[in-house]
């Protein structure tokens, strides 16, 4: 009687040619290769149906992923299956799978099912999957979905990714609540590589924890359903956060693509720009390095934001395209180096940034500080100091104290529009003066015009002597410095008698003296308070 081999299916399984094919495959770690000659048939998204011949039943696979059989000597058991059409649901929820697991340009007939699943390590490479249902699943090593096309959304809820999570090129369309990705709450030790994916709802990562970087480099996210297309408060990268331009080559081995994307990009590689139709929600976020925008393109609607809310970052670089709708709100963020283009700002209206704080401005390209005072203007519809304050403290730290004194001035020019009218006069009366105090030269200016007019109008009108032969030797600009200067006696004009035009002209002087000391003291005592 012959005794059954350790490494023999369970009787009653009765395996097809492919399934017995896997079996062998799985206990000495090679690949199953089921393609055809046909490079058109084995896209697992194409029109064309795969036959029993390349078909695998899902409960098969689990069977050797969860109790499968001891590897051949000298080898270590893998599935490893390229072009294969598993049918059925693939249901490994709450399993332990330990061995290696690497699928490649596989068709799966219905969802795949790993709600709190432990793997080592688990890639899915060019597969084509209606959904992925992922609650909790934890790794070891990487969970790597690159190239496959998800027509009913993944769900990484909770996940805990021990190394790398590598999305790259990755399709997916969103599920019955609009959501395309839903890993809210996601940790991943390493890396987060989603380079040049399309979503087609709403991605979302709220809470996330990522390890290193995360990247969407030349993504495309795309949710006109709803308001967001990225939705991601509260997120934390230790490292930088990417929605820029970039570029994938074509791992065909499935493995980690090296850290980062060169600057040159080597020839051949498809190079597009971050773009996102749809709000973007990144509030409360704390980014390691930077958060880089540079070439991103943002299509919103007038409802929709670019939020970042009180988010803290060493460097924000905003060098994207300018929004032609919705807003870029700011309001709490905190940033050490702003960098940044005057052509990425959007208009009045489209800008908030309330309480918004920054160390230093690095300005990529022409961006005079006349735009500049205008990014403040579109940022403010109703007056506020605080950008103003802000923008004067930056120049000033960076020395810069000609530029940080002009930003001063329009800071009090745009208050003088909110006034009543006779505090505009008196704005107007500083403005003329002294530029509120922050151009003082020009207080020394006007006296000196007025007291050559004066002197040269008193040296022609001579008033009389109140008491004759007791007035000292007449001096016109003696007389005429004597009325500009308030509250300081020079001995002079108490010894005339002027009356007539002599008086009026006399009257004007003394009230020109008391405003332009009245204006450079409220000037002086602002600087003093500035200080």
């Amino acid at each position: 009687m012959t005794e059954p081999h350790d490494g023999d299916p369970p009787p009653g399984l009765d395996l097809t040619t492919a399934e017995w094919g896997m079996w062998q495959a799985f206990r000495n770690g090679s690949t199953h290769d089921l393609r055809t000659s046909h490079p058109q048939r084995n896209d697992p998204s194409g029109p064309y149906a795969w036959g029993p011949e390349r078909s695998v039943r899902a409960r098969v696979v689990a069977l050797l992923l969860l109790d499968g059989p001891p590897a051949q000597p000298g080898r270590v058991a893998a599935l490893k299956l390229n072009g294969v059409h598993i049918t059925g649901t693939l249901d490994l929820a709450g399993g332990n799978i330990e061995p290696y697991v690497e699928l490649k340009n596989c068709r799966f007939e219905r969802e795949v099912l790993l709600p709190e699943a432990q793997f080592t390590t688990l890639r899915l490479v060019g597969c084509a999957l209606p959904r992925l249902e992922a609650a909790r699943l934890r790794t070891e090593g990487d969970l790597h979905l690159p190239r496959c096309v998800v027509e009913h959304g993944i769900r990484l809820t909770d996940a805990h990714i021990g190394t790398d999570l590598l999305l790259n090129q990755l399709i997916v369309r969103r599920d019955r609540r609009g959501m395309s990705i839903s890993a809210d709450g996601m940790t991943v030790a390493q890396d987060f590589q989603a380079d040049m994916i399309e979503s087609y709802g709403e991605l979302s990562l709220r809470g996330a924890q990522i390890g290193v970087s995360l990247s969407l480099r030349g993504s495309r996210l795309r949710n006109p359903y709803g308001r967001r297309a990225l939705n991601a408060p509260q997120l934390t990268v230790e490292r930088s956060l990417y929605l820029t331009a970039g570029g994938v080559s074509t791992y065909s081995s499935g493995s980690t693509p090296p850290y980062g994307t060169a600057s040159t990009p080597t020839r051949g590689t498809r190079i597009q720009r971050f773009e996102c139709e749809g709000g973007i929600r990144l509030d409360d976020g704390r980014i390691g390095d930077a958060i880089d925008f540079d070439q991103a393109r943002f299509i919103m609607e007038n409802d929709q934001e670019l939020s970042l809310r009180r988010v803290q970052t060493p460097e924000l670089r905003f060098l994207g395209e300018r929004p032609q709708r919705g807003r870029v709100i700011l309001s709490g963020a905190r940033v050490v180096n702003l960098v940044d283009k005057s052509v990425s700002w959007p208009g009045p209206g489209g800008l908030t940034m309330a309480g918004f704080s920054y160390e230093c401005l690095i300005p990529r390209g022409h961006f005079p500080l006349a735009r500049r005072l205008e990014w403040v203007a579109a940022a403010t519809p109703e007056y506020a100091p605080e950008p103003y304050e802000m923008l004067a403290n930056t120049m000033r730290a960076s020395g810069e104290d000609a530029d940080a004194r002009e930003v001063q001035l329009a800071k009090q020019r745009r208050r003088r529009e909110t006034l009543p009218l006779a505090g505009k006069v008196w704005g107007y009366l500083q403005d003329w003066t002294v530029a509120y105090g922050y151009r003082p030269g020009r207080a020394a200016v006007w006296m000196a015009v007025l007291w050559a007019v004066g002197s040269v109008f008193f040296a022609h009108n001579r008033p009389e002597a109140l008491k004759p032969g007791e007035s000292p030797n007449w001096n016109a600009s003696l007389y005429t410095l004597d009325l500009l200067i308030p509250v300081i006696d020079l001995g002079m004009d108490g010894y005339w008698r002027p009356d007539g035009a002599v008086q009026w002209a006399s009257i004007v002087m003394i009230l020109l003296g008391w405003v332009l000391a009245t204006a450079v003291a409220t000037g002086a005592s602002r600087l003093l308070r500035r200080q």
